[in-house]
């Protein structure tokens, strides 16, 4: 699966066009799920309108092609029920559920916020305890698991969390590109989702459902060493401009890379071979002038 990147118009508003461009290289290199308006896609940015929005026009242009997952997740649980609610009457095949950041609150109120949206249809819970401030705890986890529109886990705590997952019979996707390899071939993954797939779409498709390559697998750690240098989505917001995938406009609060990690940007994916990045002989280092950021939209 992957967090597919949200590319804007110079008025602020989604750019469709470029959207559908992209999802279109991803499921001709074999992506099988999209998440609308995750972290990736910057769907904290967006009003209520343009989520549903986004995730409607997904199911209705490749809805047959791809499992459309809308993150409807929030800090609010009234905001879960209602975007949750509407996602599933869009058409959404499953939601993506988190527990409330920043309004932290307790094991018990976890649970019942998260259930709350679960109750509308499927749901993957979405574990990244670097952002939200707290851990969902295996035991939590076991709670929410017996839920009938549990679907998995997408886990960001690590292999050995993954690991006790697996063994107890759930699903999960690596929330990490750093460990999604070896969180499929040793720790018996369902597989990821993932920021690095934005970019390299084919050769995750081979990591994951070919044989275990190793040597593969190495080649691809610059590439994830250099996306997370500044908090996602900086990184694959800007080497997609570089590749003309998108236009070079930033909501704000995110910035674009200075010109020495755009460099090292290109750098990589030249070493990686352009024939697998979508626009690949498109890409150029570009000029600070180009990058636009919005304070407003």
């Amino acid at each position: 699966m992957t967090a597919i990147k949200t590319p804007y118009q110079p008025n602020g508003e989604i750019d469709l066009k470029a959207f559908d461009r992209h999802c279109e290289h991803q499921l001709a290199n074999g992506v099988e799920a999209l998440i609308i308006g995750g972290t990736t896609g910057e769907g904290h940015l967006f009003s209520w309108e343009e989520h549903i929005m986004l995730i409607a026009h997904t199911k209705y242009t490749f809805g047959d092609a791809v499992v459309v997952v809308g993150n409807t997740g929030s800090n609010s649980t009234n905001e879960v029920v209602h975007a949750t609610k509407q996602g599933f009457a869009v058409g959404m095949d499953c939601s993506l559920q988190i527990n409330p950041y920043y309004g932290k609150t307790s094991d018990s109120g976890i649970v019942k916020h998260i259930k709350a949206g679960m109750d509308f249809g499927p749901a993957i819970i979405y574990n990244v305890p670097g952002r939200t401030a707290q851990d969902i705890e295996p035991p939590m986890m076991e709670k929410l698991a017996r839920h009938p529109n549990f679907v998995g886990v997408k886990e960001c705590a690590g292999l050995e969390r993954i690991s006790q997952y697996t063994d107890a019979g759930m699903a999960v996707w690596s929330g990490n590109d750093d460990d999604m390899h070896e969180a499929r071939h040793r720790c018996g993954a369902r597989g990821s989702i993932s920021v690095a797939s934005n970019i390299v779409p084919g050769i995750y498709r081979d990591l994951l459902f070919g044989e275990r390559n190793d040597e593969l697998n190495d080649s691809l750690n610059p590439l994830f060493t250099w996306l997370f240098k500044e908090p996602n989505p900086i990184g694959v917001n800007t080497l997609l401009m570089q590749l003309d995938m998108a236009q070079p406009i930033f909501r704000l609060p995110y910035t674009h890379l200075d010109r020495a990690m755009r460099e090292e940007g290109a750098r990589i994916v030249e070493a990686i071979g352009i024939e697998n990045i979508p626009n690949g002989d498109k890409l150029r280092v570009m000029n600070d002038p180009e990058f636009v950021h919005l304070a407003e939209w």
